[in-house]
């Protein structure tokens, strides 16, 4: 199984934030874990970061952090997922609908995959299976 991680999982876990669900934390804290980080989700980080709306220290802190965790591997925004969020005018926002594209790209390759996110637009959608 692979886990493909929304802005706000990824940001939480490397602070250590409280919100970050008991179940996403035990699934990215696990060294097995195959972890995805659509490139749209780690550009989101990157400009959320770079605002100070977070602990992370720096944009850099944030890329070398994702960089050293062999089991992170980081999908495109490419015109696979481009053309797969036509479809998905149930997710009103640009970035939610890129990665969840990201990872319905993923089961249309015949990967097994789950969310991690709390977004409530993503999981109200039903598109694809959460874990929080």
């Amino acid at each position: 199984m692979k886990y493909v991680i929304d802005t706000h999982a990824l940001i939480w876990f490397l602070e250590g934030n409280p919100p970050l669900g008991s179940n996403a934390k035990t699934i990215l804290s696990n060294a097995e874990s195959q972890l995805i980080i659509p490139a749209t989700a780690l550009a989101e980080a990157v400009w959320i970061v770079e605002r100070g709306r977070t602990s992370i220290s720096s944009a850099t802190a944030l890329l070398s952090a994702v960089n050293a965790d062999s089991r992170i591997v980081v999908y495109p925004l490419d015109t696979n997922v481009i053309e797969q969020t036509i479809g998905l005018a149930a997710i009103a926002e640009m970035h939610d609908r890129q990665i969840v594209a990201t990872a319905i790209v993923l089961v249309n390759q015949g990967e097994t995959v789950v969310l991690l996110t709390c977004d409530q637009n993503i999981t109200a959608s039903g598109l694809v299976t959460i874990i929080w």
